[in-house]
């Protein structure tokens, strides 16, 4: 693809994720005149569905790269946990769809195994005694995943950085005394 048209595409794509982030419903003819090409809207994508699954395979994309870049399996857990919610912070910006709202098997499959990725994380920061043992199966992973859309969504002037510093002093000091 050309420079010019993953441009293009990209922008699509960014604008029908702001969008539909702001009203599922959203049409493709709302999304094809909100600032974009509307050629490139109609030329891509003939019905809604396939604008987004497009939007969540975009998202989806990110935050593998947002995963694989903090190597859970192989840093130290804080650092990991630092990257991971700097990466997701960035990526749920940019992307701010909810990628529960997808509805394509692929989807779904691709998000089944991004969560199990980071249980698989938080069952290493439980072993490594970073995450005290005995909380309910999964709390540390939702805590996390709702402190970084926290962070990503409603205190937008935390740069990525200051948001993953928050996220990893909550998740593993909460809010007590230093």
């Amino acid at each position: 693809m050309r420079a010019d048209a993953a441009r293009n595409l990209d922008a699509v794509l960014q604008t029908g994720a702001r969008l539909l982030a702001d009203d599922p419903a959203t049409s493709i003819a709302a999304i094809a005149t909100a600032g974009v090409d509307r050629r490139t809207v109609y030329r891509r994508f003939r019905t809604r569905e396939e604008l987004m699954a497009a939007v969540y395979a975009a998202k989806l994309d990110a935050c593998e790269q947002a995963l694989a870049q903090s190597r859970l399996a192989e840093a130290p857990v804080t650092v990991a946990l630092h990257r991971y919610a700097e990466g997701i912070i960035t990526t749920s910006r940019k992307w701010p769809v909810d990628l529960r709202q997808a509805s394509d098997a692929a989807a779904t499959a691709r998000l089944d195994l991004l969560l199990r990725n980071l249980d698989a994380f938080m069952a290493r920061a439980v072993h490594e005694g970073v995450i005290r043992p005995g909380v309910p199966d999964r709390w540390a992973r939702t805590l996390l995943t709702h402190l970084t859309n926290m962070a990503s969504h409603d205190m937008p002037e935390l740069t990525p950085a200051q948001g993953a510093d928050v996220v990893t002093q909550s998740l593993l000091s909460g809010l007590g005394p230093a």
